[in-house]
């Protein structure tokens, strides 16, 4: 019983945390134009 009691609190806490950072929304500023580079160079 301990131990269902402990993983309701567990997952209602992270619940809130999730819904907390949802509520807060994305940082303000831009995305960069430039590319992520996607492969390794390759060494001559």
């Amino acid at each position: 019983m301990r131990a269902f009691v402990a993983a309701a609190i567990g997952l209602a806490f992270a619940f809130a945390l999730v819904l907390a950072i949802t509520a807060i929304g994305a940082p303000p500023g831009e995305t960069s134009p430039k590319p992520l580079l996607t492969t390794v160079p390759e060494h001559p």
